[in-house]
């Protein structure tokens, strides 16, 4: 296949060959289905876009897209690509005062927010424009933000024209993959894990969306909908492995899954090899900035325990110390990563630009190591580093060993500011059994026999929920921000 043609011409192809096939479903919050063939999104998506153009939208610029999981949110999308403008996704549920910041940066054309969504769904009344070939010259954008908080918007710098490799899935490395996939969408697709998946449905692949990650709700729709993949964090995974019966339910039509954002507590991945199978599991590691990546099966990870695998398709890989030096295998420094595929992108904002080598290998901030295999291991975010009484403690460690302690639902680890540590290690937990949780003795007395004294946290503060985003992340500064204060 041709794989230089616009993103507007394959989806006229896909709804000419595959009319009455449907591509995308969407499962609202009350478990609700909605259906889509290949040409209702052909038409809708060609309907919305001329809607767009005749509010000024152009080759070239950007769509600020403020939805939540949705039908109009993928129409959206693919409006965008036919116009030949730049979507670029936005969290739906952040305060209005962080939404104006975002859209100055992004200075979008147009913006779609949830007041928008009866003049979208309006323009399935509308005549079927004619739209000329148009190609959009950034894919798509991702909203992110530093450490300081600093808006960031990443724009995939590689223009909207359908790319096979793009949309080849990860476990293809190790096996053939039937398609059409059956891909299930848990994460919000204003996240690079979620709006990728719209790559994978140019390829014929069809797309069942939840409007918001809910574990029950996720096993139904698997069964349900015999969703064969899907690519979820650690904290989704733990939700799910956790619920009562999940050992009981059918499991069967998952060809493989995906786990990114984070290592994965070793503990949760024999559960899941138990629940699926270790070759089924595929565990990768990479940033929205496409530098390169890596990735192991589970079986490769039982025998490097803790590893994110390999260098991935053409990604390489050094570890350099602050002065640019390599180090030898077993020796933690920076993770500098170089892609030909993926390695294109561009900031919009003011967020400052990654450090890069002069050969063109980037780092994210992330520290590591490979060992004499050259099997990378992360330790965590440079940025997220504790320091404690001149010690470095990486909370990533500390949150692994914790999680598994079974009264434990879910941890997140932070240093707060110190007169005799400077900074010293506090776990937040979030228990088990809310009614019924592990005293703070328990969970440094477990935490002891686990990890050097150094590393074991020193306060524990126990919370109804961790505050997470719809994608499962933690704002881990907002955190120390908040308690340094509240100690001040």
């Amino acid at each position: 296949m041709d794989i230089q043609i616009s993103h507007a011409r394959r989806i006229r192809e896909l709804a000419a060959t595959r009319p009455d096939e449907v591509a995308v479903r969407n499962v609202s919050l009350d478990g609700t289905t909605t259906a889509a063939t290949w040409v209702e999104l052909d038409r809708r998506s060609s309907q919305l876009a001329g809607a767009l153009i005749e509010r000024g939208l152009t080759v070239g610029d950007r769509l600020g897209i403020g939805l939540r999981n949705s039908p109009q949110f993928v129409l959206g999308v693919l409006a965008a690509w036919k116009v030949g403008a730049v979507p670029v996704p936005v969290r739906w549920d952040i305060p209005g005062w962080e939404l104006a910041r975002l859209r100055e940066v992004i200075d979008p054309r147009v913006f779609l927010g949830d007041t928008d969504i009866p003049w979208i769904d309006a323009t399935a009344g509308l005549p079927v424009p004619f739209l000329p070939d148009a190609v959009s010259p950034q894919i798509n954008g991702i909203c992110s933000s530093g450490s300081t908080g600093t808006p960031k918007v990443i724009l995939t710098d590689r223009p909207s024209l359908y790319d096979e490799r793009t949309t080849v899935p990860f476990i293809a490395a190790w096996n053939p993959v039937p398609r059409p996939q059956t891909i299930l969408v848990l994460a919000p697709m204003y996240h690079a894990n979620g709006l990728t998946t719209l790559y994978t449905l140019l390829a014929g692949d069809r797309l069942v969306i939840m409007e918001k990650f809910d574990a029950a709700r996720v096993v139904d729709v698997i069964e349900q909908h015999r969703v064969t993949t899907f690519t979820a964090t650690p904290t989704m995974l733990q939700r799910i492995a956790d619920l009562p019966g999940i050992e009981q339910r059918d499991l069967s039509s998952l060809v493989w899954i995906l786990q990114g954002a984070a290592p994965m507590p070793p503990s949760l991945v024999h559960r899941w090899a138990k629940l699926i199978g270790a070759e089924r599991i595929v565990m990768a590691y990479g940033m929205t900035e496409g530098l390169g990546s890596t990735a192991l099966r589970g079986d490769e990870w039982m025998a490097h325990e803790g590893s994110v695998g390999r260098p991935f398709r053409d990604t390489e890989i050094r570890v350099l110390d602050d002065d640019g030096n390599e180090l030898p295998a077993g020796e933690a420094g920076l993770i500098y990563l170089r892609s030909r595929i993926t390695g294109s992108y561009r900031y919009l904002g003011d967020a400052p630009p990654l450090r890069k080598t002069e050969d063109g290998f980037s780092t994210a901030g992330d520290v590591g190591y490979l060992d004499a295999d050259g099997w990378l291991y992360v330790l965590d975010r440079r940025v997220d580093m504790i320091v404690t009484g001149g010690a470095n403690v990486f909370p990533a460690e500390v949150e692994a060993a914790l999680i598994e302690h079974p009264e434990i639902a879910d941890v997140v680890v932070i240093g707060l500011r110190d007169a005799q540590w400077g900074r010293r290690v506090h776990a937040v937990i979030e228990p088990a059994d809310h009614a019924n949780p592990p005293s703070s003795g328990e969970v440094i007395s477990y935490a002891k026999s686990r990890l050097a004294p150094y590393k074991v946290p020193k306060t524990v503060e126990f919370v109804d929920a961790i505050p997470r985003s719809a994608a499962t992340k933690v704002n881990r500064g907002a955190l120390v921000a908040a308690r340094d204060a509240a100690q001040a």
